[in-house]
Protein backbone atom coordinates (compact mmCIF):
# COMPACT_ATOMS: atom_id res chain seq x y z
CA UNK A 1 0.00 0.00 0.00
CA UNK A 2 2.57 2.82 0.89
CA UNK A 3 4.85 1.79 -2.11
CA UNK A 4 1.94 2.38 -4.26
CA UNK A 5 0.90 6.04 -2.37
CA UNK A 6 4.90 6.43 -2.94
CA UNK A 7 4.69 5.58 -6.53
CA UNK A 8 1.62 7.93 -7.13
CA UNK A 9 3.60 10.64 -5.69
CA UNK A 10 6.23 9.81 -7.84
CA UNK A 11 4.16 9.98 -10.89
CA UNK A 12 2.91 13.68 -10.35
CA UNK A 13 6.75 15.08 -10.80
CA UNK A 14 6.39 12.49 -13.77
CA UNK A 15 4.93 14.61 -16.96
CA UNK A 16 6.79 12.63 -20.07
CA UNK A 17 7.29 9.11 -18.93
CA UNK A 18 8.73 7.64 -22.32
CA UNK A 19 10.32 9.14 -25.26
CA UNK A 20 11.24 7.17 -28.61
CA UNK A 21 14.38 8.15 -30.97
CA UNK A 22 16.28 10.23 -28.64
CA UNK A 23 19.89 9.93 -29.29
CA UNK A 24 22.48 9.52 -26.35
CA UNK A 25 25.89 10.28 -26.07
CA UNK A 26 27.83 9.23 -23.15
CA UNK A 27 32.06 9.06 -22.41
CA UNK A 28 33.53 5.88 -24.35
CA UNK A 29 30.58 5.42 -26.40
CA UNK A 30 29.38 6.67 -29.61
CA UNK A 31 26.24 8.22 -30.04
CA UNK A 32 23.62 5.73 -29.72
CA UNK A 33 19.53 5.95 -30.30
CA UNK A 34 17.44 4.43 -28.39
CA UNK A 35 14.16 5.03 -25.94
CA UNK A 36 14.15 6.93 -22.71
CA UNK A 37 12.16 6.43 -19.49
CA UNK A 38 11.85 8.24 -16.46
CA UNK A 39 10.75 6.74 -13.49
CA UNK A 40 10.77 7.93 -9.67
CA UNK A 41 14.40 7.06 -8.71
CA UNK A 42 16.07 6.42 -12.43
CA UNK A 43 16.78 7.75 -15.88
CA UNK A 44 16.73 4.34 -18.10
CA UNK A 45 17.86 4.72 -21.82
CA UNK A 46 17.67 1.17 -24.23
CA UNK A 47 19.65 1.49 -26.88
CA UNK A 48 17.47 0.51 -30.26
CA UNK A 49 19.85 0.68 -32.58
CA UNK A 50 21.45 -2.49 -34.18
CA UNK A 51 21.48 -5.76 -32.28
CA UNK A 52 22.24 -3.54 -29.42
CA UNK A 53 21.29 -4.73 -25.70
CA UNK A 54 23.15 -1.58 -24.06
CA UNK A 55 21.29 0.30 -21.52
CA UNK A 56 22.06 3.07 -18.89
CA UNK A 57 20.33 3.41 -15.41
CA UNK A 58 21.20 6.55 -13.91
CA UNK A 59 19.85 7.05 -10.53
CA UNK A 60 18.12 10.61 -10.62
CA UNK A 61 20.08 11.70 -7.18
CA UNK A 62 23.33 11.70 -8.87
CA UNK A 63 21.94 14.34 -11.29
CA UNK A 64 23.88 17.52 -9.78
CA UNK A 65 22.41 19.95 -13.12
CA UNK A 66 20.66 19.72 -15.88
CA UNK A 67 21.42 22.58 -18.75
CA UNK A 68 18.25 22.21 -21.84
CA UNK A 69 18.18 24.36 -25.05
CA UNK A 70 15.44 23.89 -27.61
CA UNK A 71 15.20 24.35 -30.75
CA UNK A 72 12.17 25.00 -33.11
CA UNK A 73 13.12 24.74 -36.82
CA UNK A 74 9.68 26.03 -38.03
CA UNK A 75 9.96 28.93 -35.81
CA UNK A 76 7.05 27.76 -33.16
CA UNK A 77 7.44 29.48 -30.07
CA UNK A 78 8.01 27.49 -27.15
CA UNK A 79 5.44 28.74 -25.22
CA UNK A 80 2.55 27.51 -27.44
CA UNK A 81 4.16 23.87 -27.18
CA UNK A 82 3.74 24.17 -23.63
CA UNK A 83 -0.69 24.48 -23.28
CA UNK A 84 -1.20 20.96 -22.40
CA UNK A 85 -2.06 19.81 -25.50
CA UNK A 86 -0.52 16.54 -27.57
CA UNK A 87 0.87 19.08 -30.38
CA UNK A 88 3.92 18.25 -31.31
CA UNK A 89 5.80 20.31 -33.76
CA UNK A 90 7.54 18.69 -36.69
CA UNK A 91 11.37 19.95 -36.54
CA UNK A 92 11.20 20.97 -32.48
CA UNK A 93 14.11 19.06 -30.63
CA UNK A 94 15.32 19.43 -27.87
CA UNK A 95 18.77 18.90 -25.76
CA UNK A 96 19.16 18.23 -22.23
CA UNK A 97 23.00 18.29 -20.78
CA UNK A 98 22.75 15.95 -17.74
CA UNK A 99 25.80 16.67 -15.48
CA UNK A 100 26.32 13.82 -12.47
CA UNK A 101 27.70 14.17 -9.23
CA UNK A 102 30.36 11.57 -10.08
CA UNK A 103 31.48 13.79 -12.52
CA UNK A 104 30.40 12.29 -16.12
CA UNK A 105 28.41 14.26 -18.48
CA UNK A 106 25.77 13.22 -20.90
CA UNK A 107 23.88 14.51 -23.41
CA UNK A 108 20.43 13.65 -24.44
CA UNK A 109 18.96 15.07 -27.65
CA UNK A 110 15.40 14.68 -27.61
CA UNK A 111 12.86 14.92 -30.46
CA UNK A 112 9.85 17.39 -29.91
CA UNK A 113 10.56 20.03 -28.02
CA UNK A 114 7.30 19.67 -25.54
CA UNK A 115 8.94 16.03 -24.35
CA UNK A 116 12.30 17.85 -23.83
CA UNK A 117 11.01 20.23 -21.66
CA UNK A 118 8.68 17.90 -20.15
CA UNK A 119 11.53 15.27 -19.16
CA UNK A 120 13.84 17.96 -17.69
CA UNK A 121 10.99 19.55 -15.85
CA UNK A 122 10.70 15.54 -14.42
CA UNK A 123 14.31 15.31 -14.02
CA UNK A 124 14.94 18.50 -11.67
CA UNK A 125 11.61 17.96 -9.62
CA UNK A 126 12.75 14.37 -8.81
CA UNK A 127 16.17 14.74 -8.50
CA UNK A 128 16.02 16.98 -5.37
CA UNK A 129 13.43 15.56 -3.52
CA UNK A 130 13.76 16.99 -0.02
CA UNK A 131 12.69 13.93 2.30
CA UNK A 132 15.37 10.89 3.09
CA UNK A 133 12.45 8.49 3.25
CA UNK A 134 11.02 9.08 -0.69
CA UNK A 135 14.69 8.25 -1.67
CA UNK A 136 15.98 5.20 -3.76
CA UNK A 137 17.62 3.55 -0.62
CA UNK A 138 14.15 2.70 0.91
CA UNK A 139 13.06 1.07 -1.90
CA UNK A 140 16.15 -0.93 -3.08
CA UNK A 141 15.36 -5.01 -2.52
CA UNK A 142 18.00 -6.93 -4.10
CA UNK A 143 18.02 -10.68 -4.05
CA UNK A 144 21.30 -10.95 -2.11
CA UNK A 145 20.37 -9.21 0.40
CA UNK A 146 18.07 -9.36 3.42
CA UNK A 147 16.62 -6.64 5.71
CA UNK A 148 16.92 -9.04 8.36
CA UNK A 149 20.56 -9.08 8.37
CA UNK A 150 22.37 -7.02 10.92
CA UNK A 151 22.74 -3.49 9.81
CA UNK A 152 26.46 -2.09 10.07
CA UNK A 153 30.26 -3.96 10.33
CA UNK A 154 30.87 -3.53 14.23
CA UNK A 155 29.41 -1.56 17.20
CA UNK A 156 31.31 0.89 19.75
CA UNK A 157 30.98 -2.34 22.58
CA UNK A 158 32.21 -4.80 20.24
CA UNK A 159 34.90 -2.32 19.13
CA UNK A 160 35.86 -2.03 23.00
CA UNK A 161 36.07 -5.44 23.33
CA UNK A 162 38.60 -5.94 21.38
CA UNK A 163 40.89 -3.32 22.89
CA UNK A 164 41.61 -5.37 26.18
CA UNK A 165 44.48 -3.35 27.57
CA UNK A 166 42.53 0.06 27.34
CA UNK A 167 39.51 -1.49 29.86
CA UNK A 168 41.70 -0.59 32.61
CA UNK A 169 41.44 3.57 31.87
CA UNK A 170 38.24 3.71 29.79
CA UNK A 171 34.78 2.82 29.94
CA UNK A 172 31.68 2.16 28.09
CA UNK A 173 28.80 5.09 28.31
CA UNK A 174 25.33 4.99 27.31
CA UNK A 175 24.67 8.26 28.52
CA UNK A 176 23.73 9.21 25.47
CA UNK A 177 21.16 6.54 24.60
CA UNK A 178 18.48 8.68 23.80
CA UNK A 179 20.71 11.09 21.94
CA UNK A 180 20.02 13.90 24.92
CA UNK A 181 23.33 14.83 25.66
CA UNK A 182 24.52 15.07 21.77
CA UNK A 183 22.45 14.91 18.89
CA UNK A 184 24.87 14.11 16.54
CA UNK A 185 26.97 11.26 18.46
CA UNK A 186 26.08 7.47 19.21
CA UNK A 187 24.31 6.16 22.11
CA UNK A 188 27.23 4.54 22.96
CA UNK A 189 30.96 6.06 23.73
CA UNK A 190 33.91 5.44 25.20
CA UNK A 191 35.04 7.68 27.75
CA UNK A 192 37.90 7.94 30.98
CA UNK A 193 37.14 4.96 33.26
CA UNK A 194 37.04 7.80 36.52
CA UNK A 195 34.37 9.96 34.53
CA UNK A 196 31.04 9.51 35.68
CA UNK A 197 27.69 10.30 33.73
CA UNK A 198 27.03 13.93 35.39
CA UNK A 199 30.40 15.05 34.66
CA UNK A 200 30.01 13.82 31.33
CA UNK A 201 26.80 15.86 31.11
CA UNK A 202 27.98 19.18 32.19
CA UNK A 203 31.03 18.75 30.01
CA UNK A 204 28.40 18.28 27.50
CA UNK A 205 27.31 21.69 27.79
CA UNK A 206 30.52 23.44 27.72
CA UNK A 207 31.31 21.98 24.24
CA UNK A 208 29.74 22.56 20.55
CA UNK A 209 26.60 21.02 19.92
CA UNK A 210 27.52 18.71 23.21
CA UNK A 211 30.51 17.02 21.59
CA UNK A 212 32.18 16.28 24.66
CA UNK A 213 36.05 14.46 24.26
CA UNK A 214 35.03 10.64 23.39
CA UNK A 215 37.92 8.19 22.67
CA UNK A 216 38.67 8.21 18.51
CA UNK A 217 42.07 5.95 19.01
CA UNK A 218 44.08 3.78 21.60
CA UNK A 219 47.77 3.19 20.12
CA UNK A 220 48.56 -0.60 21.71
CA UNK A 221 52.05 0.25 21.52
CA UNK A 222 52.06 2.60 23.80
CA UNK A 223 49.07 3.29 25.43
CA UNK A 224 48.53 6.69 24.01
CA UNK A 225 45.06 8.02 22.89
CA UNK A 226 43.37 10.33 20.00
CA UNK A 227 40.33 12.10 21.56
CA UNK A 228 38.22 14.10 19.72
CA UNK A 229 35.18 16.59 20.55
CA UNK A 230 34.05 19.93 19.48
CA UNK A 231 35.29 23.62 20.24
CA UNK A 232 34.95 24.89 24.44
CA UNK A 233 32.15 27.11 24.86
CA UNK A 234 34.70 29.99 26.60
CA UNK A 235 32.89 32.62 25.36
CA UNK A 236 34.11 36.31 25.31
CA UNK A 237 33.57 35.89 29.40
CA UNK A 238 36.69 33.19 29.29
CA UNK A 239 33.97 31.04 30.62
CA UNK A 240 35.30 27.63 32.68
CA UNK A 241 34.01 24.36 32.97
CA UNK A 242 35.88 22.24 35.91
CA UNK A 243 34.35 19.04 34.92
CA UNK A 244 35.74 19.34 31.43
CA UNK A 245 38.79 20.13 32.47
CA UNK A 246 39.21 17.04 34.71
CA UNK A 247 38.01 15.08 32.19
CA UNK A 248 40.72 16.15 29.58
CA UNK A 249 43.15 15.89 33.01
CA UNK A 250 41.98 11.96 33.53
CA UNK A 251 42.86 11.30 29.78
CA UNK A 252 46.75 11.98 30.63
CA UNK A 253 48.64 11.01 33.91
CA UNK A 254 49.72 13.77 35.94
CA UNK A 255 53.39 13.56 35.15
CA UNK A 256 52.43 13.56 31.18
CA UNK A 257 52.09 16.58 29.11
CA UNK A 258 49.04 16.05 25.93
CA UNK A 259 49.02 18.27 22.85
CA UNK A 260 45.67 19.87 21.56
CA UNK A 261 45.30 20.09 17.40
CA UNK A 262 42.87 22.71 16.74
CA UNK A 263 41.96 23.00 13.24
CA UNK A 264 41.37 26.05 12.84
CA UNK A 265 43.91 29.18 12.92
CA UNK A 266 44.53 31.05 16.25
CA UNK A 267 42.58 34.25 14.75
CA UNK A 268 39.91 31.99 13.76
CA UNK A 269 39.92 30.41 17.22
CA UNK A 270 40.33 33.70 18.89
CA UNK A 271 37.35 35.34 16.99
CA UNK A 272 35.20 32.26 18.15
CA UNK A 273 35.29 33.78 21.26
CA UNK A 274 33.25 36.54 20.00
CA UNK A 275 30.30 34.16 18.94
CA UNK A 276 30.50 32.10 22.10
CA UNK A 277 33.26 29.41 21.06
CA UNK A 278 36.53 29.41 21.67
CA UNK A 279 39.70 27.50 22.80
CA UNK A 280 41.52 25.67 25.97
CA UNK A 281 43.50 28.37 27.72
CA UNK A 282 46.82 27.25 29.26
CA UNK A 283 45.80 28.27 32.53
CA UNK A 284 42.81 25.97 32.92
CA UNK A 285 44.67 23.11 31.12
CA UNK A 286 48.00 23.53 31.89
CA UNK A 287 48.64 20.39 31.09
CA UNK A 288 48.06 20.43 27.59
CA UNK A 289 49.71 22.05 24.61
CA UNK A 290 47.72 23.60 22.20
CA UNK A 291 49.08 23.84 18.39
CA UNK A 292 46.91 25.55 15.82
CA UNK A 293 46.74 23.80 12.43
CA UNK A 294 44.47 25.97 9.98
CA UNK A 295 42.52 23.54 7.56
CA UNK A 296 39.67 25.03 5.75
CA UNK A 297 36.13 23.63 5.76
CA UNK A 298 32.19 24.54 4.10
CA UNK A 299 31.93 26.85 1.57
CA UNK A 300 35.88 27.40 0.74
CA UNK A 301 36.34 23.71 0.18
CA UNK A 302 33.27 23.23 -2.16
CA UNK A 303 34.19 25.77 -4.11
CA UNK A 304 37.93 24.88 -4.60
CA UNK A 305 36.01 21.29 -5.62
CA UNK A 306 34.03 23.71 -8.05
CA UNK A 307 37.59 25.10 -9.45
CA UNK A 308 39.19 21.71 -9.76
CA UNK A 309 36.04 20.12 -11.66
CA UNK A 310 36.54 23.42 -13.74
CA UNK A 311 40.21 23.06 -14.80
CA UNK A 312 40.02 19.34 -15.35
CA UNK A 313 37.31 20.08 -17.76
CA UNK A 314 39.17 22.79 -19.80
CA UNK A 315 39.19 21.73 -23.34
CA UNK A 316 41.83 24.30 -24.41
CA UNK A 317 44.64 21.86 -24.36
CA UNK A 318 47.12 24.58 -23.11
CA UNK A 319 49.22 22.86 -20.46
CA UNK A 320 50.44 26.71 -18.81
CA UNK A 321 46.40 27.27 -18.67
CA UNK A 322 45.53 24.42 -16.74
CA UNK A 323 48.16 24.48 -14.66
CA UNK A 324 47.52 27.36 -13.52
CA UNK A 325 43.34 27.01 -13.13
CA UNK A 326 44.84 23.64 -10.84
CA UNK A 327 46.77 25.62 -8.91
CA UNK A 328 44.44 28.26 -8.69
CA UNK A 329 41.81 25.56 -7.23
CA UNK A 330 44.11 25.22 -3.89
CA UNK A 331 42.82 21.15 -4.36
CA UNK A 332 46.27 20.04 -3.52
CA UNK A 333 46.75 22.86 -0.91
CA UNK A 334 43.88 21.15 1.01
CA UNK A 335 45.49 17.59 0.90
CA UNK A 336 48.91 19.54 1.70
CA UNK A 337 47.19 20.60 4.75
CA UNK A 338 45.45 17.31 5.97
CA UNK A 339 47.83 15.15 5.16
CA UNK A 340 50.61 16.92 6.88
CA UNK A 341 48.31 17.89 10.44
CA UNK A 342 47.05 14.02 10.74
CA UNK A 343 50.89 13.21 10.29
CA UNK A 344 52.04 15.87 13.35
CA UNK A 345 49.33 14.44 15.36
CA UNK A 346 50.15 10.93 14.37
CA UNK A 347 54.01 11.86 15.26
CA UNK A 348 52.47 12.77 18.71
CA UNK A 349 51.36 9.71 19.74
CA UNK A 350 54.01 7.67 18.16
CA UNK A 351 57.21 9.19 18.15
CA UNK A 352 56.84 11.25 21.40
CA UNK A 353 54.22 9.19 23.44
CA UNK A 354 52.19 11.75 24.22
CA UNK A 355 48.17 11.55 24.04
CA UNK A 356 46.26 13.82 21.48
CA UNK A 357 43.14 15.87 21.54
CA UNK A 358 41.88 16.79 17.95
CA UNK A 359 38.75 19.60 17.52
CA UNK A 360 38.11 22.91 15.09
CA UNK A 361 34.76 24.19 15.67
CA UNK A 362 31.43 21.76 15.84
CA UNK A 363 34.11 18.46 15.59
CA UNK A 364 31.92 16.81 12.65
CA UNK A 365 34.33 17.56 9.52
CA UNK A 366 38.29 18.06 9.93
CA UNK A 367 38.45 17.05 13.41
CA UNK A 368 36.91 13.70 11.71
CA UNK A 369 39.27 13.36 8.66
CA UNK A 370 42.86 14.30 10.54
CA UNK A 371 41.72 11.49 13.45
CA UNK A 372 40.90 9.02 10.30
CA UNK A 373 43.95 9.65 8.63
CA UNK A 374 45.89 9.45 11.87
CA UNK A 375 44.71 6.30 12.50
CA UNK A 376 45.37 5.01 8.60
CA UNK A 377 49.21 6.31 9.44
CA UNK A 378 49.76 4.57 12.91
CA UNK A 379 47.54 1.23 12.42
CA UNK A 380 47.84 -1.84 10.59
CA UNK A 381 44.44 -2.87 11.12
CA UNK A 382 42.62 -0.03 9.57
CA UNK A 383 44.86 -0.53 6.44
CA UNK A 384 42.80 -3.97 5.73
CA UNK A 385 39.77 -3.74 3.35
CA UNK A 386 37.23 -4.62 6.44
CA UNK A 387 39.48 -2.23 8.86
CA UNK A 388 39.24 0.93 6.44
CA UNK A 389 35.46 0.27 6.12
CA UNK A 390 34.77 -0.09 9.70
CA UNK A 391 37.19 2.99 10.34
CA UNK A 392 34.98 4.83 8.29
CA UNK A 393 32.09 3.79 9.93
CA UNK A 394 33.02 4.37 13.16
CA UNK A 395 34.53 7.60 12.66
CA UNK A 396 32.33 9.01 10.17
CA UNK A 397 28.75 7.46 9.72
CA UNK A 398 28.70 6.61 13.59
CA UNK A 399 30.16 9.51 14.92
CA UNK A 400 28.29 12.09 13.46
CA UNK A 401 29.35 13.24 10.04
CA UNK A 402 26.60 14.96 8.46
CA UNK A 403 26.75 13.17 5.00
CA UNK A 404 23.15 14.59 3.83
CA UNK A 405 24.15 17.95 4.09
CA UNK A 406 27.63 17.85 2.80
CA UNK A 407 26.81 16.13 0.05
CA UNK A 408 23.75 17.13 -1.28
CA UNK A 409 25.69 19.26 -4.56
CA UNK A 410 28.62 18.18 -6.33
CA UNK A 411 30.70 20.03 -8.07
CA UNK A 412 28.19 20.91 -11.15
CA UNK A 413 25.11 22.47 -9.22
CA UNK A 414 23.76 25.92 -9.95
CA UNK A 415 21.94 26.05 -6.97
CA UNK A 416 23.05 28.54 -4.40
CA UNK A 417 25.44 26.89 -1.49
CA UNK A 418 23.86 25.90 1.77
CA UNK A 419 26.08 23.58 3.98
CA UNK A 420 27.44 21.41 1.21
CA UNK A 421 31.41 20.37 1.34
CA UNK A 422 33.75 17.68 -0.20
CA UNK A 423 35.09 16.73 3.14
CA UNK A 424 34.53 13.25 2.75
CA UNK A 425 36.11 13.23 -0.88
CA UNK A 426 38.88 14.78 0.73
CA UNK A 427 40.08 11.58 2.42
CA UNK A 428 39.26 9.39 -0.10
CA UNK A 429 41.76 11.83 -2.03
CA UNK A 430 44.03 11.57 0.97
CA UNK A 431 43.82 7.95 1.22
CA UNK A 432 44.59 7.21 -2.77
CA UNK A 433 47.62 9.53 -2.03
CA UNK A 434 48.45 7.19 0.68
CA UNK A 435 47.97 4.43 -1.83
CA UNK A 436 50.08 6.05 -4.43
CA UNK A 437 53.01 6.54 -1.93
CA UNK A 438 52.91 3.22 -0.14
CA UNK A 439 51.62 0.64 -2.93
CA UNK A 440 52.44 -2.22 -0.70
CA UNK A 441 50.76 -0.96 2.60
CA UNK A 442 46.72 -0.85 1.95
CA UNK A 443 44.75 -3.86 0.85
CA UNK A 444 42.03 -1.45 -0.31
CA UNK A 445 42.81 -0.53 -3.86
CA UNK A 446 41.16 2.41 -6.04
CA UNK A 447 38.08 1.10 -7.22
CA UNK A 448 37.34 1.24 -3.29
CA UNK A 449 37.66 4.57 -2.98
CA UNK A 450 36.05 5.35 -5.90
CA UNK A 451 33.24 3.54 -5.58
CA UNK A 452 32.55 5.29 -2.19
CA UNK A 453 33.41 8.50 -3.74
CA UNK A 454 29.88 7.52 -5.75
CA UNK A 455 28.15 6.46 -3.51
CA UNK A 456 28.85 9.31 -0.78
CA UNK A 457 26.64 11.48 -3.23
CA UNK A 458 24.38 9.00 -4.61
CA UNK A 459 23.47 5.45 -3.33
CA UNK A 460 21.19 2.22 -3.51
CA UNK A 461 21.87 1.89 0.10
CA UNK A 462 21.41 3.73 3.38
CA UNK A 463 25.04 4.09 4.74
CA UNK A 464 25.52 7.82 3.77
CA UNK A 465 21.97 9.30 4.46
CA UNK A 466 20.93 10.97 6.90
CA UNK A 467 23.07 13.28 8.94
CA UNK A 468 23.77 11.34 12.48
CA UNK A 469 22.47 8.22 14.36
CA UNK A 470 19.65 9.79 15.90
CA UNK A 471 18.24 10.45 12.48
CA UNK A 472 18.91 7.38 11.24
CA UNK A 473 17.01 5.75 14.01
CA UNK A 474 14.02 8.32 13.57
CA UNK A 475 13.67 7.38 9.86
CA UNK A 476 14.46 3.63 10.45
CA UNK A 477 16.98 3.83 8.30
CA UNK A 478 19.04 0.77 9.66
CA UNK A 479 15.23 -1.14 9.29
CA UNK A 480 14.09 -0.76 5.93
CA UNK A 481 17.11 0.21 3.67
CA UNK A 482 20.63 -2.19 2.92
CA UNK A 483 24.22 -1.33 4.39
CA UNK A 484 26.66 -0.82 1.58
CA UNK A 485 30.01 -1.71 3.78
CA UNK A 486 27.94 -5.33 4.47
CA UNK A 487 27.45 -5.18 0.49
CA UNK A 488 31.17 -4.68 -0.77
CA UNK A 489 32.77 -7.09 1.84
CA UNK A 490 30.54 -9.76 -0.05
CA UNK A 491 32.38 -12.63 -1.40
CA UNK A 492 31.04 -11.65 -4.89
CA UNK A 493 31.86 -8.42 -4.55
CA UNK A 494 35.34 -7.08 -2.47
CA UNK A 495 37.93 -9.60 -4.97
CA UNK A 496 37.45 -6.65 -7.17
CA UNK A 497 38.74 -3.60 -4.37
CA UNK A 498 41.62 -5.75 -3.38
CA UNK A 499 44.92 -4.34 -3.81
CA UNK A 500 46.60 -7.20 -5.75
CA UNK A 501 50.35 -5.77 -4.56
CA UNK A 502 49.13 -5.86 -0.63
CA UNK A 503 51.63 -6.54 1.37
CA UNK A 504 50.79 -6.59 5.54
CA UNK A 505 53.15 -4.59 7.64
CA UNK A 506 53.00 -3.54 11.24
CA UNK A 507 55.03 -0.06 11.15
CA UNK A 508 53.61 3.32 10.60
CA UNK A 509 53.54 4.50 6.74
CA UNK A 510 54.89 8.33 7.30
CA UNK A 511 53.44 10.27 3.98
CA UNK A 512 55.72 13.06 2.42
CA UNK A 513 53.34 16.47 1.98
CA UNK A 514 56.22 17.42 -0.50
CA UNK A 515 54.90 19.43 -3.50
CA UNK A 516 56.45 17.00 -5.83
CA UNK A 517 54.80 13.56 -3.64
CA UNK A 518 51.12 14.71 -4.27
CA UNK A 519 49.58 14.33 -6.95
CA UNK A 520 45.92 14.92 -9.10
CA UNK A 521 44.06 11.75 -8.72
CA UNK A 522 43.29 11.45 -12.48
CA UNK A 523 41.24 8.04 -11.48
CA UNK A 524 38.75 10.39 -10.30
CA UNK A 525 38.37 13.74 -11.08
CA UNK A 526 39.85 12.81 -14.92
CA UNK A 527 38.00 9.49 -15.22
CA UNK A 528 35.93 10.32 -17.92
CA UNK A 529 38.09 11.81 -20.00
CA UNK A 530 38.98 10.15 -23.53
CA UNK A 531 42.09 8.82 -22.39
CA UNK A 532 41.18 7.61 -18.81
CA UNK A 533 39.67 4.18 -20.76
CA UNK A 534 43.29 3.46 -21.83
CA UNK A 535 44.36 3.78 -18.45
CA UNK A 536 41.25 1.37 -17.21
CA UNK A 537 42.29 -1.37 -19.37
CA UNK A 538 45.90 -1.19 -18.55
CA UNK A 539 45.26 -1.58 -14.79
CA UNK A 540 42.70 -4.39 -15.80
CA UNK A 541 45.89 -6.20 -17.36
CA UNK A 542 48.37 -5.35 -14.60
CA UNK A 543 45.65 -7.07 -12.49
CA UNK A 544 45.59 -9.97 -14.44
CA UNK A 545 49.29 -10.22 -14.90
CA UNK A 546 49.81 -9.72 -10.90
CA UNK A 547 47.09 -12.39 -10.02
CA UNK A 548 48.49 -14.98 -12.24
CA UNK A 549 51.93 -14.33 -11.12
CA UNK A 550 50.52 -14.82 -7.14
CA UNK A 551 48.61 -18.00 -8.26
CA UNK A 552 51.74 -19.67 -9.89
CA UNK A 553 53.94 -18.78 -6.84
Amino acid sequence: MRACLKSMEFSEHIKTANVEDVVLKAPFHAPMKGTLCVTGHHLLFSDRSGDSSWQLLLLLRNIDAIEKSVENLLGYSSQSLNTGSNFRAVGSSGTITIKCKDLCILQLDIPGMEECLNIASSIEALSSLDSVTEMYPFFYRPSCLSLDDSWGLSTLEKHYDQLGALQAKWRLSNINSDFSICPSYPPTVIVPQSVDDQMLVKAARFRQGGRFPVLSYYHQKNGMVIVRSSQPLTGANRKRCKEDELLLQTVIDSSERGYIIDTRSAQQAHQARMTGGGFESKSCYNSWKRLHRHMERGKVLQESLIKLVEACGDQSHNMDRWLSKLENSKWLTHIHSALSTAGLVAECVERDGHSVLVHGSEGTDTTLLVCTLAQLILDPETRTLKGFLSLLEREWVQAGHPFQLRCARSAYSHARLKQEAPIFLLLLDCVWQLGRQFPLALELGEPLLLRLAQEAYASDFGTFLCNNEQERCALGAKDRTHCLFQFLLKSSEREQYINPLYEPTDFAIWPSVQPQSLHLWEGLFLRWADHSQTMEEVRDQIWSIVTEHCGGS
